[in-house]
């Protein structure tokens, strides 16, 4: 049998085989987070048999899923409760896992057609979408939700009070926002990647678009690494190791990412009420406890904690590097206001993807004969909101401002090493 020629080599596509490897591999990735983080919050403790249903509902909702929260307690008593955030420590594994998987096949090409690229998405979408759905079918559990001390026992025996809460997927919901969240992660893979071929009709992008894009993912892994770092930390000097463990596996971008938008001028509204226990920084926690929502900037913190402006260094160090990435491996001679709004374009997009999965609502409380919360205990609330119009502001500025400082600095080393070279 002869060899295959190279025209045969260069049309070959990626087949089901390797879509199912890449579609599970992130799923597992995923899975294997989630259980981690979840056994390091105490998860373990969990009723027989519950710890799977969590474990599923955790990487539905990191990928974009839905989960309901559910209540009963009695006919004389009534239980709320709701949730929207994702863990996304999780979401950023899987999304690596996925990009790198669906980039593999298609490393070596100099170009690659529109038809090809559907039809390897595709058969990475129907794998994909159908272990989500195996996710959010094991999404379904129902707890018995002890009221407390004797006293509440007593009473939720007079009143017939037994609170039970569970939680379910929203199963439709949670596949269209998984082929939605999928095919961001495709599109981004394709951004990102400075060698991945391209349609012909987007050749354009190598040049106009992926630098920045690049520059922006690196920028965002840096932020959870020194994050990391910083968890680590406290955990060794200040204890409690299984709950930055937790912190780190399951949430980490949902503090880091936040916190660097408000170094760069960005506000949240925030509030967190009852016994939250927020895994982050102290001053943190202590703005945003209270009855009332409060806006968490820059002003907040440092009224707490004045070191809290040293996130405008650590940013401004972030935004400079990012923009100096994006001009060295754009083309020589781009003029330096173009290094400016594609950085501010690349930044202002970045600040509003944070925005958008870094929002926080959760509560929960139960009442009797419609007189409110009972105790403490048995209610809360947290909420994490961006004010996105000063996020974007924010994000536009500093783009513009530093690249244009990298485009003027690179257009230097560039003449110097022109000059050198004669």
């Amino acid at each position: 049998m002869s060899a295959r020629s190279p025209r045969d080599q260069a049309v070959s596509r990626p087949g089901w085989g390797r879509a199912v490897v890449v579609a599970l591999s992130a799923l597992l990735a995923m899975a294997v987070v989630a259980a981690l983080g979840l056994w390091a919050a105490g998860a373990s403790d969990l009723p027989s048999g519950a710890f799977l249903p969590v474990l599923a509902a955790t990487v539905v909702t990191a990928a974009g899923g839905a989960v309901r929260i559910s209540g009963d307690a009695g006919g004389l008593a009534g239980a709320r409760a709701g949730l929207t955030v994702m863990p996304l420590s999780v979401t950023l594994v899987g999304a690596l896992v996925i990009g790198a998987g669906f980039l593999r096949p298609l490393r070596r090409r100099a170009v690659v057609s529109t038809a090809e690229l559907t039809g390897w998405s595709a058969r990475i979408a129907v794998v994909w979408l159908a272990g989500l759905l195996g996710a959010a079918l094991t999404a379904h559990r129902t707890f018995a939700v002890p009221l407390g001390d004797d006293t509440l026992n007593d009473l939720g025996e007079l009143f017939g009070v037994r609170p039970r809460a569970g939680f379910t997927a929203d199963v439709p919901w949670t596949l269209v926002a998984g082929s939605a969240w999928l095919a961001g992660v495709l599109v981004s893979a394709l951004l990102v990647s400075r060698s991945a071929p391209l349609p012909l009709r987007l050749l354009r992008l190598r040049e106009s678009v992926r630098p920045a894009a690049h520059a922006m993912l690196v920028l965002l892994l840096v932020c959870v690494a020194v994050g990391a770092v910083v968890a680590l930390v406290v955990a060794a000097t200040r204890g409690r190791p299984a709950e930055t463990l937790a912190l780190v596996l399951l949430g980490l971008p949902n503090v880091v990412w936040p916190v660097f938008t408000v170094g760069l001028g960005a506000t949240w509204n925030g509030r967190v009420e009852g016994p939250f226990a927020l895994p982050m920084p102290h001053v943190l926690d202590e703005v945003l406890r209270g009855p009332d929502t409060v806006r968490l900037n820059l002003g907040a913190l440092a009224e707490h904690d004045g070191r809290v402006w040293w996130l405008v260094v650590v940013d401004a160090v972030l935004v400079l590097a990012a923009a100096f990435l994006t001009a060295a491996h754009a083309p020589p001679r781009t003029p330096v206001r173009w290094h400016a709004l594609r950085t501010a374009v690349a930044l202002l997009v970045t600040v509003l993807v944070i925005c958008l999965v870094g929002r926080i609502s959760a509560h929960y409380g139960l009442s009797v004969l419609g007189l409110g919360d009972l105790g403490g205990g048995l209610s809360g609330r947290l909420i994490l909101r961006p004010e996105v119009w000063s996020a974007a502001a924010a994000a536009a500025l500093w783009g513009s401002a530093a690249g244009l400082a990298a485009g003027w600095a690179v257009g230097v080393l560039r003449r110097g090493r022109e000059a050198e070279r004669r």
